[in-house]
């Protein structure tokens, strides 16, 4: 990216940054319950990307934008979570829901597109993300995934359309296979038969090591 003019860089802040975990995955794998206990034991801050204010229009960003501007909106997310994460990492960790992996391979499997087009439509604004510490790709079951969303009260489309739209499931998955391929902050973490306290067991030690 060419130097932007100040208004238009990341801020950054004198303290020294603290870790940054992302979690990743498909809709109802366990990512918000994972994080709320890693954010408890970590005593960190916490943000689901997309955040507040995009978070109350993404509905209808689905629904009424064409794939372009929807990325758009989307990048804009990602844009104004980055500079969440910077200013909240000055302080302490931070746990985000989903960042950049899960806006490339969530666009390109609803419009059928490739894992390298949207992320070469990204890539100019790579460098002013905050990037992660470590990255973990949740995975599981199709068996226990449903299992878990049949137990969610508050099913969104997102979740009912993984599952309803033809060939939706597989195409995501392997759109995070391929984003996480090229992740240097990737960890793959398998949920099957581990509880939320389990998993943040692993994380945890996982991130300690990570950080030594």
């Amino acid at each position: 990216m060419t130097q932007l003019p100040p208004p238009y860089q990341p801020a950054y802040y004198e303290s020294e940054p603290h870790p940054v975990v992302v979690l990743e995955g498909v809709s109802g794998i366990g990512k918000s319950t994972l994080g709320a206990l890693l954010a408890a034991r970590l005593k960190a801050s916490s943000l689901h990307t997309l955040s507040d204010p995009h978070s109350e229009w993404s509905s209808v960003v689905n629904r009424e934008l064409r794939p372009l501007p929807q990325l758009g909106f989307y990048l804009s997310g990602l844009l104004h979570a980055s500079d969440r994460i910077r200013r909240a990492q000055a302080h302490g960790p931070v746990v985000s829901d989903r960042y950049l992996s899960s806006v490339i391979a969530c666009h390109a499997a609803v419009h059928r597109v490739s894992v390298d087009t949207v992320t070469a439509l990204l890539m100019p604004f790579q460098p002013y993300m905050a990037p992660p510490t470590r990255t973990y790709y949740l995975r599981c079951s199709e068996d226990a995934l449903r299992a878990r969303m049949a137990a969610k009260t508050d099913l969104k489309s997102d979740d009912t359309d993984l599952l309803n739209i033809p060939d939706r499931l597989p195409r995501l998955l392997a759109n995070f296979a391929e984003v996480a391929e090229g992740d240097e902050t990737a960890v793959w973490l398998d949920t099957d038969n581990q509880t939320p306290d389990e998993l943040a067991d692993w994380i945890l030690s996982d991130l300690e090591n990570a950080l030594a």
